[in-house]
């Protein structure tokens, strides 16, 4: 008797520990961070909601909450709009609008849109196994999938494509935090263990035509290989033009997560591995050493989407790390710079002070690549 009361107390006391444990869960909220970011900070006549001034946030230990927060803004397509903390305490009023809002179809990939509320709801899932966040989960999957196009490539928007948001798009993540999300699934993390069959296997599919459609809209020049624009044709797969400030080029910052997914892809092609070693020569030939950026002071001023007391200006530094221009001439590959009318300048001096401020202009981006690279090339010549 004393034996089996021993028992159930031991076997009482894991049980509390596991409801515990599901309770202070933390998840990784940084995927949210951009997002929440052009909320609070950036004017957007788009919005919803407007944060409150004094606007309360759960804690990260709050995954039930926030889990919560992002089935309230999921849409009836199963997508999410960008530009919204998924850890605001709404007031009953923004509850209220957002609920109201679930028909407008302003969903997408940009600023991590979609592919982040999807890896936290299948890690809510995976700690809480409440079965409205793997409805939820399933749900914006099949939104990915259906945003798909032929050719493998996703939109910046879906189903809105118009102008640029129908472009293919790798700025800022888009259609690469799509990929991530599907190569978890298609790697079987144990967070995704969940996913039945057949769903599984339309991931996988999708997965395989996305890997086609960024092999396939590598910048190509004569008989070389160069890297990718931010923004491809959804039909022709050429470089575009995006925002006034954001031309056709040779883009070094989102190239640079483009060859980092490359690289970790299990047992890869000789096409894969000409693609890298393609892009690894391009970042070498195109660094920039003696340069760096820096912010100094400067008066306040007034902008449409944001206020500022700072600048910024390239200055000369004989020990400064290599850097890479973010664009670099399709034509001539010299770096190329851009203003708000669309103007094409040849210098970081001569963009207008709120495009320097409030655009990245100069990355590091590529030196990760640089140096993963030996490493990356003798795994699969020993494979």
């Amino acid at each position: 008797m004393i034996l089996l009361c021993m028992f159930f107390l031991l076997n009482t006391n894991s049980l509390s520990q596991d409801k515990l444990l599901v309770k202070s869960a933390p998840i990784d909220t940084s995927d949210f961070e951009n997002s929440a970011r052009h909320w609070y900070y950036i004017k957007d006549t788009d919005k919803i909601i407007e944060p409150l001034e004094d606007q309360k946030k759960y804690s990260s230990k709050d995954f039930e909450k926030i889990a919560d927060n992002i089935l309230l803004y999921q849409k009836h397509n199963g997508g999410w709009a960008k530009n919204y903390d998924m850890q605001a305490i709404l007031s009953s009023e923004q509850e209220s609008a957002v609920i109201k809002s679930k028909n407008i179809l302003n969903t997408g990939f940009d600023n991590s849109a979609t592919f982040s509320h999807l890896n936290y709801l299948a890690k809510a899932y995976s700690f809480s196994k409440k079965e409205k966040y793997k409805i939820a989960f399933t749900e914006g999957i099949k939104f990915i999938i259906s945003a798909q196009y032929d050719n493998g490539g996703w939109p910046q928007f879906y189903p809105d494509t118009s102008g640029y948001r129908k472009y293919i798009t790798y700025n800022d993540g888009a259609m690469m935090g799509v990929m991530k999300l599907l190569q978890r699934v298609v790697n079987k993390k144990s967070d995704y263990s969940f996913i039945d069959t057949e769903l599984y296997d339309k991931i996988v599919s999708s997965f395989e035509k996305g890997i086609e459609c960024i092999l396939n809209t590598q910048i190509k020049e004569s008989d070389s290989l160069l890297v990718w624009c931010q923004q491809h044709n959804n039909i022709t797969l050429k470089p575009e033009d995006a925002r006034a400030y954001e031309p056709a080029s040779i883009c070094n910052g989102e190239s640079a997560e483009i060859v980092k997914f490359l690289m970790s892809l299990k047992h890869p092609n000789e096409r894969i591995i000409e693609s890298v070693n393609s892009a690894v020569k391009w970042f070498e030939e195109s660094k920039i050493s003696g340069v760096r950026i820096e912010t100094i002071d400067a008066p306040h001023s007034e902008y449409q989407y944001r206020n500022s007391d700072h600048d910024k200006i390239l200055v000369e530094d004989q020990n400064a790390k290599p850097i890479w221009a973010r664009y670099y001439s399709l034509e001539t590959h010299i770096p190329i710079f851009s203003n708000r009318d669309g103007k094409i300048v040849y210098s970081f001096s001569e963009v207008e002070r709120e495009r320097r401020i409030g655009y990245a202009w100069y990355v590091y981006d590529p030196q990760e690549v640089v140096d993963k690279y030996p490493t990356w090339l003798k795994l699969i010549n020993e494979n």
